[in-house]
């Protein structure tokens, strides 16, 4: 009799095949966030990023004045952040990141959507950012909301150590606020 459960590669080829040509569609939800919030953040930074921040930075900024954390959710479930600190008629972008399995899916799009636009209504007339230099898709995600090369952080990220660089978004003139 054959054996009803392939190898495990096969099955791990199978499974991969059918995540990439059957899209689950999720919906996307952007709102403030809350420290209900804080276990599911902290748990895509680990993920998303080396050099983890640790959940006690979440309440902190969810206490601050002039951080704006905002989730973007399915049902629930937390797919990614952002964080974004407005001081005057500045910003910047400290955080954003996406859940593994929510990327490549508008999810990073939305959140930066709903940031800008909440900078802007608040007077907001550039905003700050700074990115790995490997980090291409972020980087393409920024270049096409119109961010810019302004300088280099040399030996700004730690494990792997790497180099920073800055960018600045403008506001459009006609979104400006006097």
């Amino acid at each position: 009799m054959d054996d009803p459960y392939p190898p495990a590669d096969t099955r791990t080829e199978f499974h991969t095949e059918f995540h990439t040509e059957f899209h689950i569609e999720i919906r996307i939800d952007i709102r403030a966030a809350d420290r209900r919030d804080v276990p599911q953040m902290a748990a895509i930074e680990r993920r998303a990023f080396s050099d983890a921040w640790p959940e006690s930075a979440f309440v902190s900024l969810l206490d601050s004045a002039v951080a704006r954390v905002s989730v973007a959710e399915d049902d629930g479930v937390i797919l990614g952040y952002s964080v974004v600190m407005l001081v005057a008629d500045e910003g910047e972008l400290a955080n954003i990141a996406v859940a593994e399995h929510a990327r490549r899916r508008g999810v990073g799009r939305r959140l930066l959507d709903a940031l800008l636009a909440a900078a802007a209504a608040e007077g907001v007339k550039s905003m700050y950012l700074e990115v790995r230099e490997s980090n291409a898709a972020a980087r393409t995600l920024y270049a096409a909301y119109g961010f810019a090369p302004m300088g280099r952080r040399r030996g700004y990220y730690r494990s792997p150590d790497e180099d920073a660089l800055l960018l600045i978004w403008r506001a459009p003139v006609g979104d400006r606020q006097p």
